[in-house]
């Protein structure tokens, strides 16, 4: 942060100062959440016993409905009582996960235990079908709430502040988890309440009514958010071959995601406790580099600065694939360290930095700041469209040849997604 605090808090208005007690009401029961679902895969696939496909359904669930926002973007826009339409959506897809209470201690290995698979997808499917409505509501509420000198300031307070207790939840989850592996039963209702209450701070923070857009029907708004995307992406050829890159990504990302807790599992063989130290290695890391990488966006060109994104993730993967093959590690305190693994906490720290500030405002370098929205919205919806098929297709060809080829192949991916974008950007100076 470029000020002192104390100089923050006395640059704010008392509606702001008001509007960031209700934004850190949000975020610190939601970083809680975030640290829960850290290490939800693993918990599919350790404790309940899922298999390989289910956990791809459940990644995929976590993406695919953004392919909503294809067709319901306008009418979100539209809906003039936004503070209503958040508290429903909270009570209707976090909820469900107090359902996981009645869930068994143990899995039996028998037909049954696919009942209680399905019930656990679905439970998140439900929960996930909130994103395309509570993400866009956060950044109208706080803009709406916030002036834009002190935007960026109150923002990166409140996501710290988030990311410092999911760090701190994960781990404490994990030895939790080490201790009594169905303990996810009696914390999952835990994080349904804190669901509800975390989004209805959220619709507490002021915003205006004149920021909703009324059209004549549902059916028309679908008409217009479609008609609005395709138009951006027929007449914006840069943004066009930023989005074709990100695909080549999002194929990389979401065919070996999948495959990462399946790795920890059956070749690294790791407790809950280890996966989540390398899950904070890299993110204490990630939020030490932030702000450098920062002031890097600021200097770059997206397409430049997501092949830094890229290539950092390709490391990472490489790091793990060939762990497979030295397996070299010490344990302390019931930690197995991997010497090989540094390299994959280092490249993946890289990794986390960059893509949460290029997936955030990347897209908003290509167009006007009244258009932002529109551009982020195509982006996302882009996101779901890949998410229909990219996790099952990692897990595809895990299936058929195993980890090295599946992270071989991802690396593939990412490479061309590099190509893509050193060409748009030397087109485009040339």
């Amino acid at each position: 942060m470029n000020w002192p605090m104390h100089k923050l808090r006395s640059s704010l208005s008392q509606e702001e100062k008001f509007a960031f007690r209700l934004h850190l009401g949000y975020a610190i029961p939601d970083g809680i959440i975030l640290g829960i679902l850290a290490l939800n895969e693993f918990v599919f696939i350790r404790s309940l016993k899922g298999s390989s496909y289910q956990l791809g359904l459940l990644f995929q669930f976590s993406m695919v409905v953004f392919v909503a926002l294809i067709f319901f973007y306008s009418w979100l826009n539209g809906i003039p009582d936004k503070r209503r339409l958040l508290r429903k959506t909270a009570l209707i897809t976090r909820l469900p996960l107090a359902l996981l209470a009645f869930f068994p201690a143990q899995m039996t290995g028998t037909s049954a235990d696919g009942l209680w698979h399905i019930a656990f997808l679905a439970i998140f499917f439900v929960y996930y079908a909130g994103t395309p409505v509570i993400y866009p509501s956060i950044n109208l509420f706080l803009k709406s709430a916030y002036s834009h000198s002190n935007f960026g300031q109150l923002f990166s307070v409140a996501s710290s502040l988030n990311k410092l207790i999911m760090l701190v939840v994960t781990f404490a989850y994990g030895l939790l988890l080490d201790i009594d592996a169905s303990a996810y039963r009696f914390v999952f209702p835990f994080v349904a309440a804190l669901g509800v209450i975390s989004v209805f701070f959220l619709s507490k923070i002021p915003i205006s009514t004149a920021i909703a857009e009324k059209h004549a029907s549902i059916a028309a708004s679908v008409k217009h958010s479609m008609q609005s995307m395709l138009k951006v992406i027929r007449t914006n050829k840069p943004y066009l071959h930023f989005e074709i890159g990100f695909m080549m990504y999002g194929l990389a990302f979401m065919g070996s995601i999948t495959l990462v807790p399946l790795f920890f599992d059956q070749v690294l063989h790791l407790n809950y406790s280890s996966v989540a130290f390398y899950k904070n290695a890299y993110n204490i890391l990630a939020i030490v580099s932030l702000p450098f990488f920062g002031r890097l966006l600021g200097r770059l060109d997206p397409r430049k600065f997501a092949v830094i994104t890229f290539f950092s993730m390709m490391g990472y993967l490489m790091f793990l694939m060939i762990t497979e093959y030295f397996p070299q590690s010490v344990e302390f305190e019931g930690i197995r360290l991997y010497f090989t693994m540094a390299g994959y906490i280092l490249f993946h720290s890289v990794f986390a930095a960059t893509m949460s500030l290029l997936w955030s405002i990347g897209s908003a370098y290509f167009c006007e700041k009244e258009e932002a929205g529109l551009y982020q919205g195509v982006h996302l919806s882009l996101t779901g469209v890949r998410a229909i098929f990219a996790p099952l297709m990692g897990v595809v060809f895990y299936e058929l040849w195993g980890f090295t080829t599946a992270f071989l192949i991802a690396a593939g991916f990412l490479l061309c997604g590099i190509a893509i974008m050193v060409w748009s950007y030397k087109r485009d100076r040339g």
